[in-house]
């Protein structure tokens, strides 16, 4: 280990040096570097028509800025947008921008430029899904309208993400060189090693306390080993390595919805699809509160994590009441009515068939390995037999469809739950799991059609509070975003993260600031 440790140290400190001016323990304390995960680095560049900004890595886009954004509650703020109405039906949006805005290349941002990045994205997006809408329009320099091909209540979460482009300066390369109007300018970028931004001048807001930001992509024990060197100010790290000791560096826990959790197929077997144990509500409702949440927290995540009831937790439609209490005495009582007896092998069974599925999760992840044993060693104790298996995502998909797998989840708007749960286009069953309940359609659908966005919420909640009497998936945790920091450094408030250990860190890094400034 500590070879490894050393081997690293020099390998960061040759990648830093020359580099970056900023990427020293003796830059300017208006400069800050982050190590972040090799996969944080965008694929298609910097470029909101091919994913930057939403995805896994939903995140506000730093260098282009966008109409809407969120609260550190979650609730919808206003970015270039100064007034959003929708029309009685639902299907046209009317968004008022600011016209006091520029592009860093000095012409003025228009809604013509709002108009043509919803289009842009629409036709080129893989990441974005704008299935919903028809297309966007200028009506003048200030107002935009977005027809939609059916009611879409939550439209405003959607456009939090969208990084605003210019018309005049946009082709096939602008991913790489990109021109915005938000907070950043990319000033370098070094492909497969860093990125710097530095402030914008000409920003319309408050100017940002930190003046450059440097991030580095690396992998986990590189990061580990740049913090040790002090050669990064900030650095993603996991629960085993939270453990250990840094000097003048303490560990910041972000909590998130980043969840962890396993889909139970609801139907019995038949070919590819279903399961004939996880189709029985009884084994679903006893493995949901037969589990011990806190104990994966406790000894896998070492401390660092909060309970997951659903891929909603902690969220404005999340619904209180779908929160379980462990109770195993109670599962097995569940089990016990439902004809699950206990056989001479500590296995249950029912008409024949044993209490026993295979349970998968991806073959390159650790954590949810773990997670896996560890659910199949408390299931044990209720007479349900788990093995468990690491599969790659090529097959993963397939295979779900029959067999549980460990997910990860967790995203800053309602349709995370609609693309879980609602029942697929030309099926019968969901997208990822086998499982449909005509109820909870008719709800989300209400949800999305309404016009009040409020009223929307409480419909997601009583859409949830059904799904939690079917248990199709088992949510097990939400994983805090570890970092260590160094001293004297101020991270700002973090509002919850969504899935991905990445951009999220560094949302509000313009509030930043050094003890000693």
């Amino acid at each position: 280990m500590l070879k490894r440790s050393f081997i690293n140290i020099l390998t960061v400190s040759t990648f830093l040096i020359g580099v970056s001016s900023f990427a020293n323990t003796e830059k300017p304390k208006d400069t800050v570097v982050v190590a972040m995960g090799n996969t944080s680095e965008p694929e298609g560049g910097f470029d909101p028509a091919f994913g930057w900004g939403a995805g896994e890595h939903v995140h506000e886009p730093l260098i282009q800025s966008t109409l809407t954004t969120t609260t550190k509650d979650l609730k919808i703020a206003y970015d270039l947008a100064t007034d959003i109405k929708s029309s009685d039906d639902g299907l046209q949006w009317i968004v008022t921008i600011r016209d006091d805005v520029f592009f860093t290349d000095g012409k003025p941002l228009t809604a013509e430029d709002v108009a043509f990045t919803y289009n842009k994205v629409k036709e080129l997006s893989t990441v974005n899904d704008f299935t919903m809408l028809d297309k966007a329009e200028a009506k003048d320099n200030k107002t935009v309208v977005f027809y939609m091909n059916r009611p879409y209540s939550i439209w405003p979460y959607s456009m939090a993400n969208v990084g605003i482009i210019p018309k005049h300066a946009y082709n096939e390369n602008y991913g790489q060189n990109p021109i915005g109007s938000g907070r950043y300018v990319l000033h370098q970028w070094d492909k497969g090693q860093q990125v710097i931004l530095k402030a914008n001048p000409n920003y319309y807001g408050k100017a940002p306390n930190i003046e450059n930001v440097v991030v580095l992509f690396m992998s986990e024990d590189a990061a580990f080993a740049a913090a040790k060197a002090k050669k990064v100010d900030v650095a993603y790290t996991t629960p085993s390595l939270s453990q250990e000791n840094i000097k003048d560096y303490h560990v910041l826990a972000a909590h998130s919805v980043d969840n962890r959790t396993f889909n139970l197929p609801t139907t019995p077997k038949e070919g590819n699809i279903g399961n004939d144990v996880t189709s029985d509500l009884a084994i679903r409702q006893a493995i949901n509160i037969g589990l011990d949440r806190e104990r994966l927290i406790k000894y896998i995540l070492k401390g660092h994590g909060t309970p997951a009831y659903s891929v909603a937790d902690k969220m404005p439609w999340f619904n209180n009441e779908t929160i379980v209490a462990y109770d195993p005495d109670k599962a097995r009582e569940i089990l016990d009515k439902a004809g699950w007896k206990m056989g001479k092998n500590g296995i249950r069974e029912k008409d024949g068939i044993p209490a026993k599925f295979n349970l998968l999760y991806p073959a390159n992840d650790s954590v949810r390995q773990a997670l896996a044993a560890e659910t199949s060693n408390q299931l044990k104790d209720l007479g349900i037999a788990v093995t468990f298996e690491g599969v790659g995502w090529d097959t993963a998909y397939s295979r779900a469809q029959s067999e549980p797998l460990i997910w990860g989840w967790g995203a800053h708007t309602p349709m995370e739950m609609y693309n879980i749960y609602h029942t697929a286009p030309n099926s019968t069953l969901a997208t990822y799991s086998p499982y449909s309940n005509k109820e909870v359609d008719e709800l989300m659908d209400k949800a999305l059609a309404t016009n009040d966005l409020p009223k929307s919420f409480e419909l997601w909640k009583e859409s949830q509070n059904k799904v939690s009497k079917d248990v199709p998936w088992i949510w097990l945790v939400n994983i805090d975003h570890l970092y260590w920091v160094k001293n004297g450094l101020k991270v700002a408030d973090q509002k919850i993260h969504p899935h991905g250990h990445g951009w999220s860190i560094v949302n509000n890094i313009d509030e930043w600031s050094w003890s000693n400034n």
